[in-house]
């Protein structure tokens, strides 16, 4: 159905013509503000809290009365009693994701005494209901829309038009979602019935988001008032003024209502981090430190300033087989876990929950010869996807999805990958994508890495672009102000060491080149952030020799992008071994660098170091660590303080180091 179509108004089912002949309609053909009427007169006890979420604000029920916030219908059909047959409801909602089979309603229309529903708009699993009960015995009707995205923790604006039989739903501005339905009732009856916001009168079905808007608009499509708009997930037609005032205003009484922002208080392991706990607050209150979600990663706001004093350590960890990447994450309401990509089928590669304060087995995978783990959530499902490499075509890669009944992680979808060295995800706006650094084919290092796209409808990874990539060993994406960008550490070409890894950035939809920059062996690239200073650390491996031993002492390189040039330009040259891995670390106010060496050309046991920011004089080295064979660092934090891990890839000993600091 166009949205220029005009809604009939049917006057026969506005009007109070049974009762008088005097053709008024039942209510003003004006938007009605039914969140204002039902919020309580200034001086009044509030029965909600107004909450500020992504920067607008909208109320949260408190009240241990749910029927507190409501009103009698009375008050609004004041000519007749009849509801409306044509109408449009606009509602301004942020609900966090529903369970299968739980609704809430965010509004109801109640007979007094029989609790006989007369009207419902209820929202489930990503559903939308409207429920009428028609005069009779044809009992309840139901219009549903499915797929229609609202409980995901963001902010959207809908508006729900019924007009015949048709019945409209736009969201957030998007393109409008027709259904052919019964007529509504023509005679729904109100009298001595109450509106109840965001229930249904009782407990059950209580809305436990926020509200921000809620209009009725008899006699017409609310859509064309609303739309086009610049910020159409926060589309007003009518929001009262106690949320649209400043949080510290009184309203035009004089009255102030209780307000907060959203924060998340923790005493255990740090909570997650992306897009749907963006502007959220936490409070570590083990470091007593106090920390902002900018999306992607917890900014410091206030904390205790710690110092580095030693690394100690900690925990032996004997892993299935040696051990090419271990991958650290939280699983809400479940802990740190810890998956080791290990070089052995059989038994495969483990994951490791952290409990009692270590890393003990908790689940194994069947792995062919793993070389990296890469967690990521979409939406609120957790995710782990293995780059694995097998010993024949078609080589598959497998993504697994955490089952929240059966508390492991399920084989959930296969890509084709070749000598897949390395996973990276990662977010642009809506959209989750993943690229794997596809190694060689066969003897061929010159072959094209993939990108691939989350589709929301079939909920499966498909290819989205391809970038040619020589020898890919690592993938890393950052964002700096609003452009995104992805970098590979390309290793070889089948002749050469000494070859251009890339940078890209994403235009018109799609990653173009931005700057190559030479690199020898590349293994791994690092972005961090210091002081509003953006860099990037590469890890170079081995430079190949024509005419001796290769060589495997060699720099490794620090660059810092340019405003000026907008280029990342040489910062710091470090001597490494064969390094294959950077990790960028923060204690109190102080950053590190720590690299894994490898193999120094006659031996795997070498120190790795631990580098301390120095400003002017860049990062210099304050700490040795013994390892052998290292390949991966991980720094992770948990109550029992604050954990450097690294992996070997030739032996089953990998170490956790504990920084100690004063």
């Amino acid at each position: 159905m166009s949205l220029c179509r005009p809604l009939l108004v049917t006057w026969a089912l506005l009007t109070c013509s049974v009762r008088s002949q005097s053709w008024r309609p039942c209510t003003d053909l004006f938007p009605i503000d039914l969140l204002a009427r039902a919020l309580p007169p200034p001086g009044q006890t509030t029965p909600t809290q107004m909450v500020q979420s992504r920067g607008s604000r909208g109320i949260r029920l408190t009240s241990p009365v749910p029927t507190a916030l409501s009103f009698t219908a009375s008050q609004i059909f004041t000519n007749c009693d009849f509801f409306p047959s044509e109408f449009s409801l606009v509602a301004t909602l942020k609900i966090q994701r529903l369970r299968m089979k739980t609704s809430q309603y965010i509004l109801s229309v109640v007979k007094e005494g029989s609790a006989s529903l007369l009207l419902g708009l209820r929202i489930s699993e990503n559903r939308l209901h409207l429920l009428s009960t028609p005069p009779g015995a044809g009992g309840r009707r139901r219009i549903s829309f499915k797929n229609v995205g609202l409980d995901d923790n963001r902010w959207h604006t809908l508006v729900l038009a019924v007009t015949g039989r048709y019945a409209t739903l736009t969201v957030d501005c998007g393109l409008p979602v027709d259904k052919q339905v019964q007529s509504f009732p023509s005679t729904l009856n109100t009298q001595g019935s109450r509106f109840f916001i965001g229930s249904r009168g009782h407990w059950k079905g209580r809305f436990t988001g926020l509200l921000r808007q809620l209009v009725l608009l008899p006699g017409s499509d609310a859509t064309p008032r609303l739309c086009p708009n610049s910020e159409p997930s926060l589309a007003e037609l009518s929001v009262p003024q106690v949320i649209r005032s400043s949080p510290l205003q009184p309203d035009q009484q004089g009255s102030v209502y209780p307000y907060e922002a959203e924060a998340r208080v923790t005493a255990g392991d740090r909570p997650p981090c992306s897009g749907p706990e963006k502007g959220q607050l936490w409070f570590n209150v083990q470091t007593k430190g106090l920390f902002i979600c900018d999306g992607r990663m917890w900014r410091t706001l206030l904390q205790s300033k710690e110092r580095l004093d030693y690394v100690e350590d900690y925990q032996d960890l004997y892993t299935r087989s040696e051990t090419f990447d271990v991958e650290v994450f939280s699983i809400p309401s479940e802990g740190l876990f810890m998956a080791a990509a290990n070089r052995d089928a059989r038994p495969g590669s483990g994951v490791y929950r952290w409990r009692n304060g270590t890393f003990q087995l908790y689940q194994n995978i069947s792995t062919q010869e793993a070389r990296a783990w890469k967690h990521f959530t979409i939406n609120d499902k957790v995710f782990l996807v293995v780059a694995d490499i097998r010993k024949a075509e078609p080589e598959l890669s497998v993504v697994y999805r955490w089952n929240r009944r059966q508390k492991r992680f399920l084989r959930y979808q296969t890509l084709e990958t070749h000598a897949a060295q390395d996973w990276e995800a990662f977010q642009i706006h809506n959209d989750s994508f993943l690229v794997v650094a596809n190694h060689r084919r066969a003897s061929d290092h010159n072959i094209p890495s993939v990108i691939y796209r989350w589709n929301p409808e079939t909920k499966l990874f498909e290819v989205n672009q391809t970038l040619s990539t020589f020898g890919a060993y690592d993938w890393e994406f950052f964002t700096i102000g609003p452009y995104h960008f992805l970098v590979v550490a390309n290793t070889f070409d089948s002749q050469t060491t000494t070859i251009s890894s890339t940078i890209y950035v994403w235009l018109d939809g799609c990653f173009r080149t931005f700057q190559n920059i030479t690199t020898v062996g590349a293994t791994d690239w690092e972005m961090f952030q210091i002081d509003g200073r953006f860099f990037l650390a590469v890890a170079n491996s081995q430079q190949l020799s024509s005419r001796g031993p290769s060589l495997y002492s060699i720099n490794s390189t620090v660059y810092e992008l340019n405003m000026f040039t907008q280029t990342f330009i040489r910062f710091q040259d470090i001597l490494t071994h064969s390094a294959v891995d950077w990790e960028f670390f923060t204690v109190g106010d102080e950053k590190f660098l720590v690299v894994a060496n490898s193999h120094d050309g006659s031996s795997y046991s070498l120190n790795s170091v631990v580098y301390r920011w120095q400003g002017y004089e860049g990062f210099v080295p304050v700490h040795s660590l013994p390892t052998f064979g290292c390949r991966d660092w991980e720094h992770f934090s948990t109550d029992e303080g604050s954990f450097l891990l690294y992996s070997s890839a030739t032996s089953r000993l990998s170490k956790v180091f504990r920084l100690r600091t004063y």
